[in-house]
C-alpha cells in the first residue's frame, strides 16, 4: 500500500490540472486562500504550500500586494556584467528592467559583514538603500541593498542616493560630485535560497534559488566607497560577464 500524498500536494495537482486544461489561463488571478480553502476543503496553510510549490515550478507567481497569478510565459532575461562604471543609466542596464524604486535610511549601523567589506568598524553609521527593479508591468525582477559609509557622504548634499541634486544617479556620479574617482568594482557571486521576505518582494516562493552578487566599489586610493547585495532569481536571469582583455595578459 503506497503512501498517500500530503494535502498540499493533492491541491497542487488540482492547480496544475486547472492550468493545463486552460481553466486558469496565463495572467489569471487566483481566488483568495480563504475561498480556495473552502473549495478544496482544506486550511489556508495548505493552499499557501500548494501555491508556493507551483511558484517554485514556475507555474504561478506572487505579486506583492496584488495576489497570486498564473504565470505568463517569460523568456529568460540577460544581465551583462560589467556595464560602464560611469554610465548614468547603470541601475537600469539589465535587460527587461523598465523602472526602479529606491528607499534610503541614514545612520544605519554597519553589520559585521558589511563593515568588513567597507573596511570600517562594525556599528559605524552607513546609509542603507533598498532597490526594487521592475518590468513594464511593474512586476519585480530583482532587488538590491547597498550601504555607503556616512564618513564619506554624511555631511554632503548627496548623502541619500534617492535624494539631493543627483537623486537616482549612479554611485560613480555621486562620488565624482565629491571629487572622488571610482575606478574599480569587485564582485563575488554565490547561490542562495530566498527567505520568506525576499520571496515576497520578488513574487517567488521561499526557498527558491537565486544568485547573490556582492559588489563593492573602490576609489583611486583603494578605499571601499559602497557595497551592495544584488539578489537575482535564478529562474529568470542569465548572467553574462564581459571581460575586456589587453595584450600580454596570461591565460586563466
Amino acid at each position: 500500500m503506497g503512501t498517500r500524498p500530503a494535502p498540499y500536494q493533492v491541491v497542487a495537482d488540482a492547480f496544475r490540472q486547472a492550468i493545463a486544461e486552460g481553466a486558469w489561463a496565463p495572467g489569471h488571478r487566483l481566488p483568495s486562500r480563504a475561498k480556495l480553502g473552502e473549495e478544496y476543503g482544506v486550511g489556508e496553510n495548505v493552499i499557501r504550500r500548494a501555491q508556493e510549490l507551483l511558484i517554485t515550478e514556475g507555474l504561478l507567481e506572487g505579486r506583492p500586494g496584488a495576489g497570486t497569478y498564473v504565470r505568463e510565459r517569460q523568456e529568460r532575461l540577460t544581465m551583462t556584467r560589467f556595464p560602464a562604471l560611469g554610465h548614468p543609466s547603470a541601475p537600469l542596464a539589465p535587460e527587461g528592467v523598465a523602472s526602479w524604486e529606491a528607499s534610503s535610511i541614514a545612520k544605519v549601523p554597519a553589520p559585521d559583514a558589511v563593515a568588513t567589506r567597507l573596511a570600517i568598524t562594525p556599528g559605524e553609521h552607513t546609509v542603507r538603500t533598498a532597490y526594487e527593479f521592475l518590468d513594464s508591468a511593474r512586476r519585480p525582477l530583482m532587488i538590491a541593498t547597498s550601504w555607503e559609509p556616512m564618513a564619506i557622504t554624511g555631511t554632503t548634499a548627496v548623502v541619500l542616493p534617492d535624494g539631493g541634486p543627483l537623486a537616482g544617479r549612479s554611485v560613480v556620479d555621486r562620488m565624482a560630485y565629491l571629487g572622488i574617482e571610482v575606478v574599480r568594482a569587485d564582485e563575488r557571486t554565490r547561490p542562495v535560497h530566498l527567505d520568506r521576505e525576499q520571496g515576497h518582494l520578488l513574487g517567488a516562493a521561499a526557498g527558491s534559488l537565486a544568485t547573490l552578487i556582492e559588489r563593492t566599489y573602490y576609489d583611486s586610493g583603494n578605499r571601499p566607497v559602497e557595497t551592495a547585495d544584488l539578489l537575482i532569481p535564478a529562474d529568470r536571469w542569465t548572467i553574462d560577464y564581459r571581460l575586456h582583455l589587453t595584450t600580454g595578459q596570461p591565460p586563466h
